[in-house]
């Protein structure tokens, strides 16, 4: 079981942490700098406002972001990258290495799918 593997296997704790369907693109984001919920709303509309903030608020649990909160009206509250989730930096410049080769191979792989067998 891969519960029984968090905080002992590299692998299992990594996927535990990044699991949300959303987290590493939020992460992205926040690796270019402070961001306030309605400009990451902004950024991905396709994700509801309940489950950016329950991904927002795993990620602060785990010690991936912090959120700040200002005492004004209206309440501003801000979300970056913690210590940790800025050593994350390197694995998202890994994925996005992988993912645009990936992509130039998918390119050059569908043409040879969609051809008709003889």
């Amino acid at each position: 079981m891969e519960n029984d593997r968090f905080g002992v296997c590299p692998f299992a704790t990594a996927q535990r942490l990044i699991q949300g369907k959303w987290a590493v693109l939020i992460l992205h984001y926040l690796s270019e700098g402070t961001v306030r919920f309605n400009e990451l709303q902004r950024k991905m509309p396709k994700m509801t406002h309940a489950t950016l903030s329950a991904q927002l608020k795993q990620l602060e649990a785990d010690g991936l972001i912090i959120r700040t909160e200002y005492p004004q009206i209206p309440p501003k509250v801000e979300y970056a990258l913690s210590e940790m989730g800025e050593k994350f930096r390197y694995v998202l410049d890994s994925i996005e290495v992988w993912g645009k080769e990936y992509i130039e191979y998918m390119k050059r792989e569908q043409p040879k799918q969609q051809q008709p067998k003889q």
